[in-house]
Order: C-alpha cells, then structure tokens, then sequence
C-alpha cells in the first residue's frame, strides 16, 4: 500500500470518527429521531411468548421507608427483543426504589416526566412517557404517545418494552402482572404496584360505596385540530398534548387518583389507578417523589 492511499485511508477513519460525534450529544448519547407523523394509528404489539429470565424482587422497610430491589426481570413471558420497532435486548438491573411508608399529599402535583412513575410489585419499573418528539425536538412541546401508534416502538403484549441499557419497563397495563396477580373487572384490583411518592397503584377496578367500579380517567382529546407550528391534523391521541383534563369526566382526578378503601389499606388511602384510556399510566404524583426514580440516561 503506498504512502498516499495511507493517508487517504487514515483521512477516511478521521471523518467516520467525526461524523459519529456529530450524530451524538456531548456524553455519546444517540442523537433524537426525527419524526414527522402526525396520526395516530392502532398499535401492533409483539406478542408474549419468551421467558426473560429469573425474576429477583424484594420490598421491605427500613424505618419509615419502603425498599424496593429489583433485577428488573418480571416473572411473566415478554415480547422478543430486539424486534422491528426496538432494537434492545432485555438485560437484568440494579433498580433500588425507596418510597415513604406513609406518604403525603403536597399543595402541588410533580410532573411524571421528571422521573419514572413507579414500579409494579415485580420490581419492573412504569415508565409511560415516550422520549420520541415531532422532529426529534423536545421544545417544540409536542411529545408522542406511546399508546398513540404514530412511532412505532416494539411495544410486547404487556404494553412494555426496552430500553438502550436494557431495562424491561411498562407504558401502559401490564398484561402479565395483572393476570399473576389475579386482576379482573368482577373484583377489586390487587395492588399492583407503588407511585415514586409512596401511594399505591391499583389497577381499573376498586370498591366504591359497597360495589365493584370501573375507575375511569377524567382526559379528553380535544377538539379540532392542532394549531401553530406544530404537527398538523386533528388530536387523535398521536401526542401527549391532544389530550385535556376535564374535571368530573371521569371518577379520576388529574393524577388519575382518588381516595379508596382496598383491602391493603382498610382505612382509606389515596390512590394511582391505570385506567383503560389515556393516561393509562398516571403523568404526574400529587406527593413528592422519591429521587431514586430520577430517571438515569445511558
């Protein structure tokens, strides 16, 4: 090889090290996807068939606290990953969750997008919000839904799916857990999990008054169509954003909570609840939630 096609070859490997930089951040993260969708479209999901692996989860309390520990591996059958809409592999963590044993409501609700939500009793963390925005661009205030089928995200029958370090994690119900834990709309739902800032999370259904009730969110789409310089279209459920609260729509309040009386709890509680339309996944704590479920990016 002469001296020239060296240095040719040396230039070549300098500019495919550039343009790698250039198409990651300042800590090596992969760069935004830039999607121009705007309508919502039915979800595909992968379907539950694979074993991930040996599930380790264990809660306990330490003084006023609860710990929650967790290799991230639920004991039901997952999707295959990596799929068409997610190229992750499934891969056991180190989750440690700690939440108050006693928590407290605040004057004012914390936004879920400040961390993960909160975590089932299998130690599989709720996670529901979607880092994919129109045009790849946080600010331009349009975040997708995950349950919204306009990106793709190789969502598996449990509505979960993986992230880049291998975290198994929930955007929507999650199918497996509640069929182990028993779930179903005749009963009263099991707990299925705890908020970062210590209330319960339950599933649809909850006693009310003496009698089995369908818990129902209080969001909306809303009317017409997107304005500005956004995407264009009708709200059709494709972003966060085309959803509203309307106060007395449904039995949930803007945290999709409300005070119960369940079986953990006899004495009354405030309360999560997923619900079968939009939030799904609650998208804000009306405590304060724990920093362990700050959200770590690889």
């Amino acid at each position: 090889m002469t001296l020239l096609e060296n240095v040719k070859l040396g230039l070549l490997a300098v500019a495919i090290v550039m343009g790698a930089a250039a198409s990651s951040d300042a800590q090596g993260r992969p760069p935004m996807r830039k999607h121009t969708a705007d309508e919502a479209e039915p979800l595909r999901l992968v379907q539950a068939n694979k074993d991930a692996g040996r599930n380790r989860v264990t809660i306990t309390t330490r003084g006023n606290k609860r710990v929650i520990t967790s290799n991230g591996i639920p004991v039901h059958e997952v999707g295959r990953f990596p799929n068409g809409g997610n190229p992750n592999r499934i891969k056991a963590q180190a989750h440690s969750f700690t939440i108050p044993l006693s928590p407290q409501k605040t004057s004012r609700t914390s936004q879920g997008s400040l961390g993960t939500f909160g975590v089932g009793v299998n130690g599989v963390p709720f996670d529901p919000g979607a880092a994919e925005f129109w045009q790849g661009n946080p600010r331009s205030g349009w975040q997708y839904e995950a349950l919204g089928g306009a990106v793709p995200l190789g969502l598996d029958a449990n509505y979960a799916h993986v992230q880049p370090t291998g975290a198994y994690h929930y955007h929507g119900l999650p199918v497996g857990l509640m069929q182990q834990l028993g779930w179903t709309r005749r009963t009263e739902s099991p707990l299925i999990g705890y908020a970062a800032d210590g209330f319960p999370i339950y599933a649809i259904t909850a006693t009310m008054k003496g009698r089995v009730t369908q818990m129902t969110s209080s969001y909306r789409l809303k009317p017409g169509k997107r304005t500005g310089n956004g995407p264009a279209g009708r709200h059709d459920g494709a972003f966060v954003q085309d959803y509203r609260y309307v106060a007395g729509a449904g039995s949930l309040d803007a945290c999709n909570g409300a005070f119960v009386k369940t079986a953990d709890y006899p004495r009354g509680t405030y309360a999560y609840f997923l619900t079968d339309t939009f939030p799904v996944i609650p998208r804000c704590h009306t405590g304060t939630p724990d920093s362990s479920f700050q959200k770590r990016r690889p």
